[in-house]
């Protein structure tokens, strides 16, 4: 952990604002968007199917129109993209604070998501290209500065539930207003501490951008290849309620699973990242899917028991959260770093946007039909079983297909072929 601190103390000053910066977005985020399914549910009387398709549009809007963030981020530069994103997100959460009736609470949360879309890759962006920057001058590798992100978003993620299990007993509403004030602050400091010409690479329209990315095959590929690890990692908003209701535990229980993930990234992030840093691309997509699958896998094995309360009750949820999040830190920054390279180092905003796109563009697609699925997984039965048994063959089908999918994506490409054996020191 020192030794995390001392090499994060050596970044430069605009790329440690933007990590710091991700803790800060995911306090706020974390604030509201957890407690957002049971507020739902149980204060509005909205069904889980209906549910799954709300939280699948906020997931759409934030990452199925990163590719618009991203682009505009590489056209106008990081800081102004990154402000409105802050700004839309305030509006977001004041129109929570102020709405009762569902189509303006679906307003609300679409707006909440498309600021995401907005600040998320300007600010992904940078870091990326910042961190190459560092690394190339002698600094930490990349992968390495981009799991100190992972840690810094973890952390707010930590903090984000533990003051929602906090203000649980204040109604939702006045959580929003928390959040909002948040950003406002985060908004703030950036306004005056972020220098105004950051831009990763050389400034390019939205539609040469878009041009770029298009063209770019094995980059699309990687893609969409990547992008079920989002439809997994949204489980934890979707999935892990329900369990917690078959289980018959309350709600609020959710905020503990929460603070297990957080505490999990935040201590062995750093270690999985310089494990894995040794692997091939072909193998870190290959196990850290093959957890992913072994979490949807532990839960199918007692659901169609009722709970047995106690440690026995509580098992499933953990190794759920456990192995979900020990696939999730195997793979994220790896597949950034990927990303970079497919995109020759340009467009980056651009490339990390229709990545995030197409992962936002399955969430919506499989939000409905998951949620609808998942009601059998409320109540004990075989039936129960089927929505795990297929979140599980998601994460299998990478498994299979990520071996001849990464050598086609890896030929002739410079920088690539060395993830078979990359240069890590001791």
């Amino acid at each position: 952990m020192m030794k995390d601190l001392a090499a994060f103390r050596r970044l430069p000053s605009p790329l440690g604002l933007l990590i710091i910066t991700q803790f800060v977005f995911n306090v706020g985020f974390y604030l509201v968007v957890p407690f957002l399914a049971a507020y739902l549910e149980e204060d509005l009387g909205v069904g889980v199917a209906l549910i799954g398709l709300i939280l699948g549009l906020r997931t759409f809007s934030q990452q199925g129109l990163f590719f618009l963030g991203g682009a505009l981020a590489d056209w106008l530069g990081v800081k102004p993209v990154l402000l409105v994103g802050i700004g839309i997100r305030v509006a977001g959460f004041l129109t929570l604070v102020f709405s009762r009736e569902l189509p303006a609470i679906i307003v609300g949360v679409v707006l909440i998501g498309l600021a995401a879309a907005l600040f998320s890759p300007a600010s992904e962006s940078a870091i990326l290209g910042l961190a190459r920057a560092a690394e190339e001058t002698g600094g930490p590798r990349r992968t390495e500065i981009l799991a100190m992100q992972q840690v810094a978003s973890q952390a707010g993620s930590a903090v984000g539930p533990a003051l929602g299990g906090v203000v649980l007993v204040v109604p939702f509403p006045s959580t929003c207003i928390v959040a909002a004030v948040l950003f406002i602050a985060v908004g703030i400091v950036h306004v005056f501490r972020l220098p105004s010409d950051l831009r990763i690479g050389a400034r390019s329209s939205v539609w040469q951008s878009f041009g770029v990315v298009l063209w770019n095959r094995k980059f699309l590929v990687f893609a969409a290849l990547n992008m079920i690890q989002l439809v997994a990692y949204n489980q934890m908003y979707l999935a892990l309620p329900v369990e917690i209701t078959r289980s018959g535990d309350g709600a609020g229980t959710i905020t503990w699973y929460f603070l297990l993930a957080s505490g999990l990234v935040i201590t062995l992030q750093a270690r999985i990242t310089r494990l894995t840093d040794r692997w091939s691309a072909t193998r870190v997509l290959q196990v850290s899917h093959l957890f992913t699958a072994a979490a949807f896998l532990s839960v199918a094995a007692v659901a169609w028991l009722p709970s047995p309360g106690g440690v026995l009750g509580v098992l499933p949820k953990v190794l759920l959260v456990v192995l979900l999040h020990i696939g999730f830190m195997a793979v994220q920054p790896r597949s950034r770093d990927i990303v970079g390279r497919l995109a020759r180092e340009r467009q980056l905003g651009a490339h990390l946007g229709v990545m995030a796109s197409l992962g936002g563009l399955a969430v919506l697609v499989t939000g409905a039909p998951i949620g609808a699925l998942l009601e059998q997984a409320r109540t004990p039965g075989t039936a129960a079983i089927i929505p795990w048994l297929m979140l599980a063959g998601l994460a299998l089908l990478v498994v299979v297909a990520a071996r001849p999918v990464m050598r086609w994506v890896e030929r002739g490409e410079p920088g690539l072929e060395s993830f078979a054996a990359p240069a890590v020191p001791a």
